[in-house]
Formats: structure tokens, C-alpha cells, sequence
């Protein structure tokens, strides 16, 4: 892209190389223009500078900037995709561990619920399962 503005401006230079300039003077001031000068002024044409002939160096110079140019572009776009790739995959893996971690809060409600309803013998049992429950919940969910 700034290869193309810098070819833009050069070209509008060279464009500017072949104006004619005029040198108007009227009451003693001098004014300088790309038009005419009106008719009561003294007039005088300006030699202007032909333009530069063609650079073969700065034109190779040129198209190895815009191969490193496109060459960059490429190697930023590879990355955003492998970037957006690892990104959607992390989210697929949170995604997986969340619905783990709700499977394992579920199960332990329901082992806590057990556990509160269970009477005799089998409240211990149901103790045990609810506090392993919490474990696992607690191994596989840290928050």
C-alpha cells in the first residue's frame, strides 16, 4: 500500500515537472501561477525542468518491495487463520469442560439430596457418595 501512494506521488511530481509556469508582475507585485497572466500585467514564461527519465533501479527496487510486501500480507493472514483456528478450538474445549463440570454439579446435588433423605444404614452410603461427588466436582471444577 505505501508503495503505491509513493508510485502516486512520484507520478503527480513528474506530471508537475511539465506545467508551464508564468511569472506575472501588476502594480509592482510579482505573482507566480499555471495560468495566464491577466492583460495588465507584465508577463514572463518560466523554463521548467524536464521531467527525470526512468530509473531502472528504483523500478526493481520497487517490484522487490512489493514481492516482501505481499509476502508479509500472506504470512499475516496464515497467522490470523491459525490464530482463529486456535481460538475456536479453546472455546470447543471450555465448551466440553463446562458441560462436564455442570454433569458433575448436577450428580452431586442429587448425592447431597440422597444423602439428607436417606434414614438408617443407608444414610451413611449416601453420605459417602455425596462427599465423593463434592470431590470430583472439586478435582475437575476449581471454581
Amino acid at each position: 500500500m505505501k508503495m503505491l501512494m509513493m508510485a502516486m506521488m512520484w507520478a503527480a511530481t513528474v506530471a508537475a515537472y511539465a506545467q508551464t509556469v508564468y511569472k506575472c508582475t501588476a502594480d509592482g507585485k510579482v505573482s507566480y501561477g499555471d495560468t495566464p497572466c491577466p492583460a495588465h500585467a507584465s508577463a514572463a514564461t518560466l523554463d521548467t525542468p524536464g521531467a527525470p527519465g526512468a530509473d531502472p533501479a528504483a523500478a526493481a527496487l520497487l517490484r522487490r518491495q512489493q514481492k516482501q510486501a505481499d509476502a508479509l500480507a500472506q504470512a499475516r493472514i496464515k497467522r490470523e487463520q491459525h490464530d482463529d483456528r486456535e481460538t475456536a478450538h479453546a472455546a470447543q474445549a471450555a465448551a466440553v469442560q463446562r458441560k462436564k463440570c455442570d454433569k458433575l454439579k448436577l450428580n452431586q446435588r442429587w448425592a447431597d439430596e440422597d444423602a439428607r433423605r436417606a434414614t438408617g444404614q443407608a444414610a451413611e452410603a449416601a453420605r459417602l457418595r455425596a462427599r465423593r461427588a463434592g470431590d470430583a466436582t472439586a478435582l475437575e471444577c476449581p471454581h
